[in-house]
């Protein structure tokens, strides 16, 4: 699971005072115009205390793979899997396995579910330590509908014994609808090409799946791709800027590259992910990176909570990591992350431009704000999105395509699949490489004698 800017504090509005225009608190309906292949009527993104369980008597049976906050939750932020599968499919929902080698973990969230109101959606589950103890065990009324994967991404996403959770899914439940968390892995890059086999195998098999980049279905963000369409634009440029609260980030895996992969690709990869959605495929021989380093004068902090001296300095993480890329469009992209803010509230923002807008969003893991500028007005439009959560938005539209009950082409659509994550996969590592190669030149530079 990345660790996120999710806070229980309501952030300031750093721009409140300094914006000019009008306020808009709704979202405007407008002709469905192009194609929204790729996105959906913000319109039809339902909050989750409007929604309406799906009608029927059949149970719909669930396996869990994860014991972690992801699934269950945590006071760190707003991330609970079963939460959202509670709230969609009410009654109906059986949990029928919880797998994860921490059994004790397992069997004290599973404990507290059944002394909660949906006792009845997990009386029965059973506890495993491996898919494969629960496929052995498994009674055929236990056969899965739905299978969430949950485990930390170095355990799956490749073909690696161990860490082929995908593959093994398929081997032992072919057709079985996926729920994917992300990251797809955090192995080394000589796996990427693994990952993509994976996703070509889902593909072909036509297995229905979803990777949670739940900032994709945004309001906000359907917002910007409906003004997108609706004006048949060519997005010009993507700015992205991530910030994190590092005082918060107490676990020493995080600040280790071999466990966590680095942070741009354990917590960037959101922002990433958004820039490729609204900037297209990268071309990545285009990627350019820089980084500060821990051990450069920039790049001291003085507030973390680990102990950086257990970690071997060539594993220790950057600061800050800046880079920028072409689109096979033309168009260009940029992404700042930054190890930099104290406290618990992060900063994040996403600028899309096109000819004569500007869609600007803010804040989105909190409150979402979209400032919009457009031709004839010089001053910006402020979009508020209170409530949304697109956690249960992505959970709402899988069970949808599960249960194939909407008639209406326009309905909304899944919004990452595997192949799709692959690509985002793809462009932080090679942020990363690419943010590692200048680090290494400079050094190469600096210890070649001088003529």
């Amino acid at each position: 699971m990345s660790t996120s800017p999710f806070s229980s504090r309501r952030p300031s509005e750093r721009r409140g005072s300094e914006r000019r225009g009008s306020e808009l608190h709704g979202l405007e309906r407008r002709d469905s115009g192009p194609s929204r292949r790729g996105s959906i009527d913000p319109l039809k993104l339902i909050r989750m205390d409007k929604t309406i369980h799906i009608g029927g008597h059949n149970d719909f049976n669930v396996v869990f793979i994860g014991a972690g906050n992801i699934m269950f939750g945590s006071p760190e932020g707003p991330w609970n899997h079963s939460f959202r599968f509670e709230h969609k499919l009410g009654p109906r929902l059986k949990v029928t396995a919880l797998i994860d080698p921490a059994i004790e973990r397992a069997t004290s969230v599973l404990q507290k579910k059944c002394d909660s109101f949906v006792r009845s959606a997990y009386e029965d589950t059973r506890v495993y330590k491996s898919l494969d103890e629960f496929v052995k065990n498994m009674t055929p009324n236990q056969r899965p509908r739905a299978i969430v994967i949950g485990s930390p991404p170095m355990f799956r996403g490749t073909s690696q014994s161990g860490r082929d959770t995908e593959r093994q899914i398929m081997k032992h439940f072919p057709g079985v609808p996926l729920f994917i968390e992300k990251p797809i892995a955090t192995g080394p890059e000589s796996e990427m090409q693994e990952s993509f086999e994976i996703a070509k195998q889902l593909k072909e098999s036509g297995t229905i799946h979803s990777v949670g980049y739940m900032l994709r279905y945004l309001k906000a963000v359907q917002q910007m791709k409906q003004i997108i369409i609706d004006n048949n634009l060519t997005v010009m440029a993507t700015i992205a800027r991530y910030a994190c609260a590092y005082e918060a980030i107490a676990k020493p895996d995080w600040w280790t590259k071999s466990k966590s992969a680095g942070p741009i690709i354990e917590q960037g990869t959101h922002f990433c992910d958004l820039s490729r959605y609204f900037g297209g495929e990268v071309d990545i021989s285009t990627v350019n990176a820089h980084s500060l380093e821990w051990d450069e004068a920039a790049g001291n902090l003085s507030k973390m909570v680990v102990d950086e001296s257990q970690i071997e300095p060539h594993d220790r993480i950057p600061r800050v990591t800046s880079a920028t890329w072409k689109y096979e469009s033309g168009a260009v992209g940029s992404f700042t992350h930054l190890v930099a803010l104290q406290g618990q509230n992060y900063a994040c923002e996403l600028e899309v431009w096109a000819d004569g807008y500007q869609l600007k969003l803010v804040n989105p893991y909190v409150s979402p704000v979209l400032y919009i500028r457009q031709p004839g007005d010089d001053d910006e439009h402020v979009m508020r999105f209170p409530d949304d959560d697109p956690f249960f938005s992505e959970v709402s539209i899988l069970i949808d395509q599960i249960e194939d009950i909407e008639d209406d082409p326009d309905a909304p659509q899944i919004l990452s699949s595997f192949e799709d994550a692959c690509k985002t996969y793809e462009l932080t590592w090679a942020i990363r490489r690419a943010s590692e190669l200048s680090r290494l030149k400079k050094k190469e530079g600096a210890s070649t004698p001088q003529a």
